[in-house]
């Protein structure tokens, strides 16, 4: 029993000790770093640990180790921040670019150089990026935006004036690259104040009233348009000077029209429905009988010459009657 309840408390210690999932900038910043590493130098690079602090000056300048590689970044109205990679991670990422693994062993010990800053700028500008990116709709954007790499330092004792006595966001990470072959810390460090891009505001989604007025407008719209049909009792071919020297009140023939079977058709000539004509409240109008068949538009024209002045009706243009 009294090995169960040390068990127990083991147990409890191990869950009050978890790691707490980072968010906003920090959640940013891990997804952006690891991303920027394989994109531009084809690097495994895994976040294990990482904290968010709000730093002064003198306590920022306590955070680099020893010959780390001092990156420094402009940003926004004049502002600079700090990137600072330690030496075992610069290290894998010269290796990576150099020989194309990374080294297990202990790097050697070294001051950074132009030429190590430069192979990693690329790097370095490629997170800062994204960081932006993931962060357009966070409250972290305006100090976490705009930065991008400016300059390399050889020593750290210049940061104290080139840095202004301002409150620090620190973003402290521990970088595991290649499965564990290095292992080191990453550290950004920009001011706090928040000097660039503002947060874009997302408008939230209409609600299910307003999607229904809607709805109802557009359908309203819709069915209020109009939609001209013609109905077609018969067709006849006639020659064309014939129909050039048709007057008022002369009579046509219509040998195929019939009252129970006239055709509904669209402008287009497709036709829609066929019907029978009759009366609705003292006006002439047409019941629909059946759904014709939809078929393609009729010819508009195809005139036949007349061999003769008063030649009798050919193969000539249809003519349509709506009634």
């Amino acid at each position: 029993m009294e090995q169960n309840g040390i068990k127990r408390k083991i147990d409890r210690a191990r869950k009050s000790t978890g790691v707490v999932e980072v968010q906003g900038a920090a959640k940013a910043w891990k997804l952006a770093l690891a991303r920027s590493a394989r994109d531009t130098i084809g690097l495994e690079l895994t976040i294990t640990n990482l904290r968010q602090t709000r730093s002064s000056l003198a306590e920022l300048l306590e955070m680099p180790p020893e010959r780390a590689l001092l990156a420094m970044l402009e940003g926004p109205k004049e502002g600079l921040g700090l990137l600072v990679i330690s030496p075992e991670i610069l290290a894998g990422i010269v290796e990576i670019q150099m020989i194309g693994r990374v080294n297990t062993s202990a790097p050697i010990a070294r001051r950074p150089t132009r030429t190590d800053a430069a192979m990693v700028s690329g790097m370095i500008d490629k997170a800062l990026k994204s960081l932006e990116l993931d962060l357009t709709q966070s409250n972290d954007l305006p100090w976490a935006s705009g930065f991008r790499y400016a300059s390399f330092l050889e020593d750290a004792r210049p940061l104290a004036l080139l840095l202004e006595d301002t409150t620090f966001q620190a973003l402290m990470a521990d970088v595991s690259l290649a499965d564990g072959a290095r292992v080191g810390q990453i550290l950004l460090a920009l001011p706090a104040d928040g000097r660039g891009a503002m947060p874009k505001s997302v408008e939230p989604p209409p609600s299910r009233a307003a999607e229904m007025v809607f709805g109802a407008a557009l359908g309203e719209q819709i069915m209020g348009a109009k939609a001209e049909i013609v109905s077609v009792l018969a067709r006849v071919s006639l020659p064309l000077e014939t129909i050039l020297n048709l007057k008022i009140g002369e009579p046509l023939v219509l040998n195929d029209a019939t009252l129970d079977k006239i055709c509904l058709e669209g402008r287009d000539g497709l036709r829609l429905a066929t019907g029978k004509l009759g009366q609705n409240g003292g006006m002439r109008a047409i019941r629909i009988t059946a759904e014709g068949e939809m078929a393609p538009p009729q010819p508009v024209a195809s005139v036949t010459k007349p061999t003769q002045p008063n030649a009798k009706p050919s193969t000539i243009p249809d003519i349509k009657k709506a009634g």
